[in-house]
């Protein structure tokens, strides 16, 4: 049985830890606010400029159409851009993201596709280099930048574009955590290379249009744009997700140190009242024998 010093010890630690755990929490809240709203006002952009792509890719085919909507023609090599946090202790924020990566990749590779990574982020680097080290052809971290603005989705599609245009793969594949509540985020793999264009267009969207210059030349400016959006897209929501995991993870870990600091307090008075006891009873048995 521990001493009551060794019992001391172990609350004040815990205490300790709670504060930290607390302030953390804190902290998370207060950068949830400014993410989320980066988030959601990223969407309907990224989602309007998909329907663009929609409208000016039904009227271009065969041979006009940009490589980067087209594809190679195959689907050989399969690139996974598996985008992740900087940091841990924000639940299981990294691992569901890496784990979709990962079930996604050996799918493929059962199939006898080539998988390749490009890690966005520490934390997925990390986990993805245990089972793939080999595979993976980019790392890019963000750990000394303080606001995550346009700049890094430009870096990210620049490293991306440089692979596709040097042959590295055909088929590009965005993983991300979608935000949706403090307590939910949701894993998303978005294909990116081709673009996956012309299903969620609206009624509206599908009016004809005429564009001036033509359709393809169009195209091959705004593909490499809305690539780089989705990729900036992915990060925002990244980010409004990482900081709801650590709430989220940073409140359970804040109430189950208290539930700990009950059960050793709860120990450590009952050890106390039993060496209080004893000496009581020595002292009584001491009083009598004489």
């Amino acid at each position: 049985m521990p001493s009551l010093k060794d019992l001391r010890n172990r609350i004040a630690s815990v205490k300790a830890t709670q504060k930290i755990t607390k302030a953390m929490q804190m902290v998370a809240a207060a950068k949830l606010k400014r993410a989320q709203t980066a988030a959601e006002a990223a969407r309907p952009y990224a989602e309007k400029m998909e329907a663009v792509l929609a409208n000016l890719a039904g009227s271009v085919t065969g041979a006009d159409a940009p490589v980067l909507l087209a594809g190679t023609g195959k689907d050989d090599v399969h690139l996974l851009v598996v985008a992740t946090a900087e940091r841990g202790l924000c639940g299981a924020f990294n691992t569901s993201i890496v784990r979709l990566a990962r079930e996604r990749a050996l799918a493929l590779q059962a199939e006898g596709k080539t998988v390749k990574f490009l890690c966005v982020g520490r934390k997925g680097y990390d986990l993805i280099r245990r089972q793939f080290d080999k595979q993976i052809v980019g790392f890019i971290e963000f750990r000394a930048v303080k606001q995550l603005s346009y700049a890094q989705a430009e870096e990210v599609g620049a490293k991306l574009f440089q692979l596709f245009e040097e042959g590295a793969f055909d088929v590009a594949t965005l993983f991300f955590s979608k935000f949706k509540s403090v307590i939910s985020q949701i894993p998303t793999a978005q294909q990116i290379i081709p673009a996956q264009v012309g299903g969620d267009a609206t009624a509206t969207d599908k009016a004809p249009y005429e564009f001036e210059p033509g359709e393809a030349e169009i195209l091959s400016d705004l593909l490499p744009r809305n690539i780089t959006i989705q990729i900036f897209k992915a990060i925002l929501e990244n980010a409004a997700s990482e900081q709801g995991a650590r709430m989220s993870s940073m409140d359970s870990a804040t109430r189950n140190a208290g539930e700990m600091i009950k059960k050793q307090t709860l120990k450590y008075n009952r050890a106390r009242q039993a060496m209080i006891t004893k000496e009581l009873i020595e002292i009584i048995s001491g009083a009598e024998a004489l």
